[in-house]
C-alpha cells in the first residue's frame, strides 16, 4: 500500500497560481463533485477568500488511477507564497517527499521561487517544475525554460507546461506526480511515530489534529501519547482529509491525516510534536520545526478590560493553528491588561488581529509595531528591548544596535532607478545589480529591518508597477542611533503611539505622525494639540481645531455688545471642558501613525 501514496505540496511566488492549480487537481481526481467546487477550495478561512491569498497550509487527500491501471493515494499540501508566511511553507515541506514549483510564464522566476525551492532542496524533496500560465498572450515559455536552468539549476526538459485556469496539461501533470515523486519511507511494523503539523479547535470535539505517520500503524480506539507533554488519550476518530472528515479504521506509515482524541488542553498540543502509541512507545521523538523567530513586535489590549479572559483564551486557540504567533502578558497604565505578541511581519500582524475580531468576536487596540533592538549600557550589561516603553534613560545607554536585513529586488531594468531611489530613503548600504534574464535585474542590499516592516513592500509594488518581486533574511545587528519618539495628544502621552526611530529621521516621523492623527482623531468641542516629542523637547505639533456653535445665531439686529457677552461665556464653558475632557482615539488613527506619504 505504502508504495502507492505520493505526499507533495506546491510552493511558489505570490500569485503564480498554487491555489488554482490546487482546484484543478482537486477536480481532475474528482475530490469534490461539480456541485460542491467553488474556486479556491483549499482556502478556507474568510479572509483567504476576500484577499485571495493563501495565509494557511492546507492538506488534502485524493484518490487517482493511474495510466498503468494502478489506484494511487496523493496527498497535496497548498502552501502560502507571501514572505510574511514562509513558515507555513517550511513546515508544509518537512512532511513531503516532493515539491511542485509553480512558475508563472509570463513572470518567470521571481524572490520567492527561489527562497522556497533553496528551502525544498535543505529538505532534501524532489522538485518537478511547472510551468503555469501558458495560455497568456504574454507567456514567453522558452525564457522561462531559460531561466529554470540558469537561476534554479533544474533541467528544463522536467518541466510540466500546464494552464491550471483552463485545465490543459493537468492530466500529464498527475502522470508525472505519479512517476517521479518517490513513495514515502517509514516502517509500518516500527513502533508507532507520527508527526503533528498543524490542528485547529473544534467547540464540539477538542483539538482536531493534523498530522503524518513515519513509522507504525495509528488504529481507532488505541490509546496515544503526545510525547513533549506526556498526556495520554483514547483515540476516538482518524481519518483522512478530503474536502470534509472521512474517518477509517487506521492509517499506516507514510500516510497524512486527522486524529480526534477529545482533547480539551489546547497547551497539550503543538506543531511538530510527536504522536506515540501509550502502550509501545517510540524510543524517541522524531525531530520537531525550527522555532519561528518573530520580527515584528505589537502589543494587543481589548478595548473593554471586561474582555481580557476572551482575549486570552482566544490567542491560545489561535496559537494552535498559527504556530508561529509568538505572545506574553503585559500591563499598561493606560490600556488595562494585555498580550505582547511577536509577527514575522506585517500582514502576519493583521491576518492575525483580523482573525482575533472575525472568529472571536473582540475589538481589539494594537499598537505600534517595533522590531528588536539590543541596547548596551553603561555598566556593560546587554537588553533586548521589542518595547518603546521599556526603553531605559539615555544617559544609562552606551549604544543600541538595530537588527538589519538582507533583501533581495527581482525587476525589470527599467526600474532600477526608482527602486535605488526607494532603498536609498530607506538607509541600504552595500548595493549589488546582477542581470538574471535578458531584461531583469536581482538588486541585492541590506537595510535595517524598521525600514521594511510598515509599508516597503506595498511602496516596492508601486515604483515597479506590480513588477517587482521581494525575498529578505536577516543578516544581524549594527550600530544605530536611536531614541524614543512619544506622541502627545492633549498634552497626554499615549502609550501606544511610542516608536523608537533613527534619531535622523525623528523630526520626519513626529511631523508625519502629528498630520496623519489629526486626519484621524475627530473633532472635540475643545481645540486638541497633537505633539511629537523626544524626552522633554517637542519637535512638531498639529492642532485640531474644535467645533464651534454659533450663540449669536439667535441675536438678529441690535448692539454688538450682546454678542460678545453670549462669545465670552461660551469661551468660559470652553476653558472649563478642555480641563476635564479627554480626547477619544479611534483605532484607525493608531496604525495612521505609521504611514508613510512620501
Amino acid at each position: 500500500m505504502k508504495e502507492r501514496i505520493r505526499n507533495f505540496c506546491i510552493i511558489a511566488h505570490i500569485d503564480h497560481g498554487k491555489s488554482t492549480l490546487a482546484d484543478r487537481l482537486l477536480q481532475a481526481t474528482h475530490t469534490v463533485t461539480e456541485r460542491e467546487f467553488h474556486n479556491q477550495m483549499l482556502d478556507s478561512m474568510d479572509i483567504e477568500q476576500e484577499r485571495g491569498i493563501t495565509i494557511k497550509s492546507t492538506a488534502v487527500t485524493m484518490r487517482y488511477t493511474a495510466s498503468d491501471g494502478l489506484d494511487y493515494v496523493l496527498n497535496l499540501i497548498d502552501t502560502p507564497g507571501h514572505v510574511d508566511f514562509s513558515y507555513e511553507v517550511s513546515r508544509a515541506l518537512a512532511s513531503c517527499e516532493a515539491a511542485l514549483l509553480v512558475i508563472d510564464a509570463a513572470q518567470g522566476v521571481q524572490a520567492q521561487t527561489l527562497a522556497n525551492l533553496y528551502k525544498a532542496m535543505e529538505q532534501d524533496l524532489t522538485v518537478i517544475p511547472v510551468i503555469n500560465k501558458i495560455d497568456l498572450p504574454s507567456a514567453s515559455i522558452a525564457e522561462v525554460m531559460e531561466e529554470i536552468d540558469h537561476e534554479l539549476g533544474l533541467d528544463p526538459d522536467d518541466a510540466v507546461l500546464v494552464s491550471a485556469k483552463t485545465g490543459q496539461g493537468i492530466p500529464g501533470l498527475l502522470e508525472t506526480i505519479v512517476k517521479k515523486v518517490p513513495a514515502p519511507p517509514g516502517d509500518p511494523d516500527m513502533p508507532l511515530r507520527a508527526r503533528v503539523f498543524d490542528s485547529f479547535f473544534d467547540p464540539y470535539r477538542g483539538v482536531v489534529v493534523h498530522f503524518r505517520v513515519v513509522d507504525g500503524i495509528l488504529r481507532k480506539g488505541s490509546h496515544i501519547r503526545m510525547m513533549a507533554p506526556g498526556a495520554d488519550y483514547r483515540l476516538e476518530e482518524v481519518g483522512h482529509m478530503k474536502i470534509s472528515r472521512e474517518p477509517c479504521d487506521a492509517l499506516e506509515a507514510g500516510e497524512v491525516g486527522y486524529l480526534i482524541a477529545g482533547i480539551k488542553s489546547v497547551g497539550d498540543v503543538r506543531s511538530g510534536d510527536t504522536v506515540t502509541d501509550a502502550s509501545i512507545p517510540a524510543s524517541e521523538p522524531l525531530s520537531g520545526y525550527a522555532e519561528a523567530k518573530p520580527v515584528v513586535f505589537s502589543s494587543i489590549f481589548p478595548v473593554s478590560t471586561e474582555d481580557y479572559e476572551d482575549l486570552a483564551v482566544s490567542i491560545e486557540k489561535l496559537k494552535l493553528n498559527d504556530a508561529s504567533l509568538v505572545f506574553e502578558k503585559v500591563n499598561s497604565a493606560g490600556l488595562g491588561f494585555g498580550f505582547r505578541c511577536g509577527f514575522l511581519g506585517l500582514l502576519h500582524l493583521e491576518v492575525v488581529q483580523e482573525r482575533l475580531e472575525r472568529e472571536f468576536d473582540l475589538s481589539l487596540v494594537l499598537t505600534a509595531p517595533t522590531v528588536l533592538y539590543r541596547v548596551f549600557m553603561n555598566s556593560g550589561q546587554m537588553i533586548e528591548i521589542d518595547n518603546p516603553l521599556h526603553y531605559p534613560d539615555p544617559s544609562q545607554i552606551d549604544h543600541a544596535d538595530e537588527p538589519y536585513i538582507r533583501a533581495s529586488i527581482i525587476m525589470p531594468d527599467r526600474y532600477i532607478g526608482p527602486v535605488t531611489a526607494l532603498l536609498r530613503d530607506r538607509r541600504a548600504e552595500d548595493y549589488k545589480s546582477v542581470y538574471v534574464g535578458k531584461q531583469r535585474v536581482e538588486v541585492t542590499a541590506e537595510l535595517p529591518l524598521a525600514e521594511v516592516v510598515y509599508d516597503f513592500y506595498d511602496k516596492l509594488k508601486s515604483v515597479t508597477q506590480g513588477y517587482g518581486s521581494f525575498d529578505y533574511e536577516p543578516s544581524g545587528y549594527r550600530k544605530g542611533d536611536l531614541v524614543r519618539l512619544d506622541i502627545l495628544v492633549n498634552h497626554e502621552r499615549v502609550e501606544a503611539l511610542s516608536i523608537l526611530v533613527n534619531r535622523e529621521r525623528a523630526r520626519e516621523w513626529a511631523v508625519r505622525a502629528c498630520e496623519n492623527l489629526a486626519k484621524e482623531i475627530p473633532r472635540h468641542q475643545f481645540k486638541v494639540p497633537v505633539q511629537g516629542a523626544i524626552g522633554g523637547t517637542i519637535i512638531a505639533r498639529e492642532t485640531i481645531q474644535a467645533f464651534r456653535k454659533d450663540v449669536t445665531a439667535k441675536c438678529y439686529g441690535g448692539d454688538i455688545t450682546r454678542k460678545r457677552k453670549l462669545l465670552e461665556k461660551q469661551k468660559e464653558g470652553k476653558k472649563k471642558m478642555k480641563m476635564v475632557g479627554s480626547v477619544s482615539i479611534p483605532q484607525k488613527a493608531f496604525l495612521a501613525v505609521l504611514k508613510r506619504d512620501e
